[in-house]
């Protein structure tokens, strides 16, 4: 079991829904403190995520736009696992599809959990090196909608600590990254 995981008993499953990305269940568990109650969970396969670097220093990002928030926000390019992939798969094909770069050079930085007050999900973040522009970049999903930026690590600092909407798990993982960022 991943990062030390303790598994609660479980007592009823009161709901399922699987949807197309993720799952979502409520349950009546039995906590290892004893404790029982029905609690949500969003079951997740688990995304990668890439902190892309050009030779030049600058830092790859999307501005995509997201339903759930009604709005665009920067992220480092990442994807949800397909169902048997390694991370470092996944993370490959959508620096392609998302950027249009591909990178040479990768280096695992670690993994965490998303949100895990409601959601199983695991980040495997990485970070891609010696970057190169494809010269005919894989077709993007049909729903994404996003445009490419570069920024240098501390323009991208200045625009978390700005309160500029940036996601979490490209917040983390940037900071994972920074030692090896020159």
């Amino acid at each position: 079991m991943p990062l030390g995981r303790e598994l609660p008993q479980l007592l009823k499953q009161r709901l399922f829904h699987k949807g197309r990305k993720f799952d979502f269940e409520v349950n009546r568990l039995r906590l290892p403190n004893k404790s029982e109650g029905e609690w949500e969970c969003i079951r997740h396969p688990g995304g990668a995520l890439a902190v892309p670097v050009t030779p030049e220093g600058k830092l790859v990002l999307v501005r995509q736009y997201r339903f759930a928030i009604q709005g665009r926000i920067l992220e480092f390019p990442a994807g949800t696992l397909e169902r048997n992939e390694d991370p470092l798969e996944t993370v490959q094909r959508e620096i392609q599809e998302e950027t249009g770069y591909s990178a040479q050079k990768w280096h695992k930085l670690g993994e965490f959990f998303l949100a895990p007050g409601y959601s199983d999900e695991i980040i495997y973040a990485f970070l891609a090196q010696d970057l190169e522009k494809l010269e005919t970049p894989p077709p993007q999903d049909g729903d994404e909608d996003m445009e490419t930026v570069l920024l240098t690590p501390e323009e991208l600092e200045k625009a978390i600590l700005d309160g500029e909407s940036v996601d979490a798990k490209s917040i983390s993982s940037f900071f994972l990254a920074r030692p090896f960022l020159v």
